[in-house]
């Protein structure tokens, strides 16, 4: 097995495997986010941040998601500078723009810029919600339960910064782009090759990356349009 993870091909899978994680990953956390402009009391924003915080399941999760993030992104950068050796240098290129799309050759470039978004909301949410603590995160009861006001983080930072809601909705659009080809080429790598499967996987991969895309960026719209 070692052996094999070290071939071009074996990277690559394993950058495919940790790719559909952390899609499955984004599903589950768009579905949590989008609670924030269903209720604009916050509670059920909160009851799904609370679960999400308190489930045994979901805390042995996090290290796994935190190591499949790594193992992504390095593998990505191994397998990047991989094919920039394999390429020749000085060999004239035909017109990249008639057999791949703009996203499919620049997916270094995207991943590298969402995980500067990454990093970014990870320092305005994550780290405040586990580490530091904020004043917005004061307890208030939710069903006769006690739990933080995550949605007092989270609708605060959206209502009063435009600078983040923009930035939010960049980082949006750039996933969105990356999956464009992420999600046929996971597949692909794992075995779904044949022409009739990779068509639907690319029908399919568009339409996931502008779900992904748009219901993101919708969110931080909402505060800053209604608000």
């Amino acid at each position: 097995m070692s052996n094999f993870l070290t071939t071009s091909i074996g990277r690559k899978f394993l950058m495919s495997v940790t790719g559909l994680f952390l899609m499955m990953f984004i599903m589950v956390h768009l579905t949590i986010n989008l609670l924030l402009i269903f209720d604009d009391s916050g509670d059920l924003f909160n009851q799904g941040a609370h679960f999400m915080a308190t489930n045994p399941a979901i805390k042995i999760m996090e290290p796994v998601l935190a190591l499949g993030f790594l193992v992504h992104i390095i593998w990505s950068l191994v397998v990047s500078l991989q094919n920039m050796k394999a390429r020749p240098i000085g060999y004239k290129q035909l017109n990249n723009s008639q057999s791949s799309t703009w996203a499919s050759r620049n997916m270094l470039i995207l991943g590298a810029l969402i995980f500067v978004f990454l990093v970014m909301h990870i320092i305005q949410f994550f780290w405040k919600i586990k580490v530091t603590g904020d004043p917005l995160l004061q307890h208030v009861m939710v069903g006769g339960e006690e739990m933080e006001n995550t949605y007092a983080l989270v609708a605060t930072l959206f209502k009063e910064s435009l600078l983040y809601s923009i930035a939010y909705v960049v980082g949006a659009i750039l996933l969105g782009m990356h999956l464009v080809h992420g999600f046929w080429s996971a597949f692909q790598t794992i075995g779904f090759a044949n022409q009739i499967w990779l068509k639907r996987l690319k029908v399919v991969g568009a339409v996931f990356a502008i779900i992904i895309a748009i219901g993101f960026s919708v969110i931080p719209l909402y505060f800053q349009i209604k608000f």
